[in-house]
């Protein structure tokens, strides 16, 4: 049911002062008396409706219509009573005439007043959504002041089920995060909640307890200090993924320095760790220079140079949360000598933030490329033995359950869960191996082009030459086609469209081997293979899908001696049924 929220007479004031404002909504909007511990929202509560839930799909109302040229952006969540007051200022631009202005915002929040280009304006509050009934003609935009607040949803597992984190540290000071990635932007803020909803700037104003510290997004403008202690900490961030925006609050120590890129910019580096953590954290610290040079020499410059390289620890695993990427991987050691959590979450700088995906049906450009990165860091680093163990990790991991694209507009849900018919952790395994696979057919120079192009819009790419930007699955297979002079097709209809993987058949008959092509959907599938014949290596082309070779009787045949290409493997299928047995109760 619709609930009006009504006019409020002049609306109310913006949050704080050193930037231009007042504190005077967060110290009129008190919070009531604190609860008892066991009134507190556990994980899961308050729960949140369907609507909310969904990030991405079909858009209503003529939402997809809309973009954001700015979102202004104020937080003051009170970990004591786990709520929060929370204002929000957008300025919303139609690409095309629109009847109304819709925006997405958990129904757990309350709002106080909505005002358009400051006259207060009656809203709509149907579930998970703001209506303002205001038309907006092509081209136009307008600024909306949203002022709200309320008990925001507690994550269950962040981050995969999404929320607010509200911890401790050991010695039991609040340790705050949220985390936006599956159930969308909505859980924090008044957004568009589908990937091409980047606003173009975004200001962050985030109030922290006294002896608290709040790193965020960007670059930070300054920090106010409020007549009770706390303080409020201004952050501004280009064009940050709709998920990405981060609130963090903990008693954080700060370790700084910087980076000279080859590119010729100095990059600052910070990472904010807890008390107590020195050696460790120095240690991370450490890689962060030697990982941002090979993304730097393999992929191209670091889009966000001129805010910062951020890294911040926090009470739950990770997340790609643009210049202040979620850490809490315990300082883990791996037998490649880095961590490969910081990497992969540092890789969606370029494969996230950079380039983003216009659709969720796309997001394995996402997680397949961060996937492969730790493979590919590995050969960086030692080599091709490295490479080799760690893409055997990703491949057993393969479950063939679904197609990673799907052509057609999807929810988060609806690529991430299997019951939704979604491919789950094969965008990040099986879309990695795509990649591997796909780096071997065109070569080095043709495969670091397209990634190029796809990131940057261009082979060239330097500090100050590119603005992040949209891409999806065909357009990369434009490029790739381009960069490769060829046709592949067959190639992508076969890894990203079709369940199964193609299945090399051979018959060997005295001096004669045959190799064909089985795909799940009949198509000719031209990928070329490589064998040894009694240790001597050779390329067999097959343009049609099939091959006969004469090899001598007796002699030893080694098919695919280096793993070049994604193909299925009875072997690994067992394994993995095997694996499944393994884990059931007795």
């Amino acid at each position: 049911m619709d609930t009006p929220v009504p006019p409020v007479g002049g609306g109310l004031p913006s949050l704080y002062g050193a930037f231009g404002r007042g504190i005077n909504l967060l110290l009129a909007l008190a919070l009531p008396a604190p609860l008892a511990a066991a009134q507190l929202p556990g994980k899961g509560e308050p729960p949140i409706s369907e609507q909310t839930q969904l990030s991405g799909g079909v858009r209503p109302n003529g939402q997809a219509e809309l973009s954001l040229r700015s979102a202004d952006l104020s937080f003051a969540p009170d970990p004591a009573m786990r709520r929060m007051v929370a204002r929000a200022t957008l300025v919303v631009a139609a690409r095309r005439d629109v009847a109304a202005i819709t925006l997405d915002l958990d129904s757990n929040y309350q709002v106080r007043s909505v005002t358009v280009d400051g006259r207060p304006v009656r809203a709509q509050r149907p579930d998970g959504q703001i209506v303002v009934a205001r038309a907006l003609a092509r081209g136009k935009q307008v600024s909306i002041a949203i002022a709200y607040d309320g008990t925001p949803h507690v994550a269950v597992n962040a981050p995969w089920d999404d929320g607010m984190v509200w911890s401790q540290t050991p010695d039991g000071r609040p340790w705050v995060a949220s985390t936006t990635e599956g159930y969308g932007c909505d859980l924090l803020w008044p957004c568009l909640d589908f990937p091409t909803g980047e606003p173009d700037v975004a200001t962050l104003h985030i109030t922290a307890p006294k002896g608290l510290k709040a790193p965020s997004n960007g670059r930070l403008l300054g920090v106010d200090t409020l007549p009770d202690g706390r303080t409020v900490w201004h952050w501004r961030a280009r064009q940050p993924n709709t998920y990405a925006i981060a609130i963090n609050i903990g008693p954080y120590e700060v370790i700084e320095g910087s980076y000279k890129s080859r590119f010729g910019n100095t990059i600052p580096l910070f990472y904010w760790h807890l008390p107590g953590e020195g050696a460790q954290a120095r240690k991370l610290f450490d890689e962060f220079a030697p990982t941002l040079d090979f993304f730097e020499s393999v992929i191209g410059p670091y889009p966000f140079g001129d805010e910062k390289l951020g890294v911040v620890e926090t009470p739950h695993k990770g997340m790609e949360h643009q210049t202040i990427n979620a850490y809490g991987n315990d300082y883990a050691k791996a037998p490649e000598g880095f961590d490969w959590l910081f990497q992969h979450e540092f890789s969606h700088e370029w494969f996230a933030n950079q380039l983003t995906a216009a659709n969720w049906d796309d997001y394995w450009l996402h997680e397949g490329f961060g996937s492969y990165m730790q493979p590919l860091y590995g050969q960086w680093r030692e080599g091709d033995a490295r490479y080799a163990v760690m893409l055997e990790a990703q491949r057993n991991q393969i479950a063939n359950r679904a197609p990673i694209v799907r052509d057609r507009v999807l929810t988060e849900e609806e690529v991430y869960e299997p019951s939704k018919g979604g491919a789950g952790t094969d965008i990040y395994y099986k879309g990695s191996w795509t990649l591997h696979t796909l780096r071997w057919l065109i070569g080095d120079r043709a495969f670091f082009d397209a990634v190029r192009r796809l990131v940057y819009g261009r082979r060239d790419p330097k500090p100050g030459n590119f603005t992040p930007r949209y891409n999806s699955t065909r357009e990369f297979e434009a490029i790739v086609g381009e960069e490769s002079k060829r046709d592949l097709s067959w190639f992508f209809d076969t890894y990203l469209r079709d369940r199964a993987l193609p299945e090399l058949v051979t018959t060997r008959d005295s001096d004669t081997l045959r190799l064909g092509w089985r795909t799940e959907r009949a198509r000719v599938f031209a990928m070329p293979v490589e064998l040894t014949v009694d240790g001597v290596m050779r390329r067999v082309e097959m343009p049609n899908g099939t091959a006969t070779i004469a090899v001598p009787a007796g002699a030893h045949v080694v098919i695919d001696p280096a793993a070049r290409i994604l193909r299925r493997s009875v072997a690994v299928e067992d394994y993995q049924q095997w694996r499944q047995q393994q884990q059931k109760p007795r």
